[in-house]
């Protein structure tokens, strides 16, 4: 029996010994894998980017920069504020509201006002990109700073200044009361100046109870002080030569020499007051008026008293239209093969309106035909390729008959 147990004991050892050595083999190689898992995932963990670390910081990340992209300025942006802060501490900020100042650098010059900038920007060592100091915060260069990111903003920056600060002077101008004012008297001038220029010559009580009632203290923008004026006008109150001649030639009401242009100076003068007042560029056309030059009856007083001729400068004018030519020259377009077709073309060319469609004429043609008849034009000459018609429009002078015939002696004639 005891045999039998120990030879079973030991089967069973040996049965028992290979199964528990296959378990613990497999049992070996199960750890090592969880081993190897375990060893990667620790490495990946130590590298940042276990689970979903990686993308939290990218997220992070991009937020912080759409945060400074959108909420933090630009270089450019940063200096525009910079520079437009020190513009406005020195001159004061710009308004358009009637009756305030609109600033103290009104006539301060372009070289005044880069200097002064200038000056403020080199004082400014202010960061001037926040989201960049954390990167020159313990710097020592000052590399994110207005002084040295911004001077070379100033030239542009100043040129907007200066003309967004004129629009608003000449709009402050425009909408003043002092600007109303001198528009209203301005169009009580001009009501008087065609006033004084139709009624120049008649007597000074006429024209001033005229003008009084155009331009007269009961007027919008008249005064007396106006009418005054253009009664005045061309009266040469202060030159006594001027009173002298008018009573040499007994006319004490009529006006001096060259009297129309005094009027439109005392309009002009209206005029400038208002252009300053509105700060505008207005310009009148007035008539031009011909200065005359003949002597003043004073001076024929006294060359007929020292019995000298006085020298005039009067010239005969030339009329222009007894100068136009007595005959004109026209290229037809489409060939012409007899004398009544040319005559045809000529009449048509005369009557019809130069837009009318026409195959031997333009329309530039049939207008300057018609143009040089009206100032005397008593011929045509017509020609095509090869030949050329005299057609007559006018009863010819025997010497224009003869001058035309030799000098056309070649074209077909009536």
């Amino acid at each position: 029996m005891n045999k039998f147990l120990t030879v079973f004991g030991c089967v069973s050892a040996c049965l028992f010994g290979n199964t528990a050595f296959g378990v613990s083999a497999g049992t070996v190689n199960n750890d090592g894998a969880r081993a190897a898992i375990y060893t990667v995932s620790t490495g990946a963990s130590n590298a940042g980017t276990r689970g979903q670390k990686g993308v939290v910081d990218a997220y992070i990340q991009n937020q912080r920069n759409t945060y400074f992209m959108i909420t933090q300025p630009d270089v450019d942006t940063a200096c525009r504020q910079k520079i437009m802060a020190c513009l406005t501490d020195y001159c004061g900020d710009t308004t358009i509201v009637p009756g305030k100042t609109s600033g103290r650098c009104m006539y301060a010059t372009e070289v005044e006002l880069y200097n002064y900038t200038l000056l403020c920007l080199q004082k400014d060592t202010s960061i001037l990109l926040p989201q960049y100091n954390t990167v020159t915060k313990n710097g020592t260069g000052g590399m994110n700073t207005a002084a040295r990111l911004c001077p070379s903003y100033v030239q542009q920056e100043l040129l907007s200044y200066l003309s967004m600060a004129n629009m608003a002077d000449k709009l402050t101008k425009s909408h003043s009361d002092l600007c109303t004012q001198r528009r209203r008297e301005l169009e009580a001038a001009m009501a008087c100046h065609s006033v004084a220029l139709a009624y120049g010559n008649e007597t000074t009580s006429m024209l001033t109870s005229y003008l009084t009632d155009y331009c007269g203290a009961g007027v919008a923008g008249g005064s007396a002080e106006m009418v005054t004026r253009f009664v005045n006008a061309g009266n040469v109150g202060a030159n006594v030569w001027g009173w002298a001649d008018k009573i040499v030639g007994l006319e004490l009401n009529s006006k001096g020499k060259n009297w129309e242009a005094a009027v439109d100076a005392v309009l002009a003068s209206y005029t400038n007051r208002m252009n300053l007042a509105c700060g505008d560029d207005l310009t009148l056309n007035t008539v031009s008026h011909v200065p005359s030059n003949e002597p003043s009856n004073l001076q024929k007083a006294i060359s007929v008293a020292a019995q000298v001729a006085f020298p005039t400068t009067q010239t005969n004018s030339v009329n222009p239209i007894s100068d136009w030519s007595v005959y004109m020259e026209v290229r037809s377009m489409s060939e012409i093969y007899d004398y009544a077709t040319a005559d045809n073309v000529i009449q048509a060319g005369l009557t019809n309106s130069p837009l009318t469609q026409n195959s031997f004429l333009t329309s530039s043609q049939m207008d300057d035909m018609q143009k040089a008849y009206k100032k005397g034009t008593k011929v045509f000459i017509i020609r095509d390729s090869s030949r050329c018609y005299t057609v007559p429009v006018a009863s010819l002078t025997p010497t224009e008959t003869s001058v035309i015939a030799q000098s056309f002696a070649t074209c077909v004639s009536r």
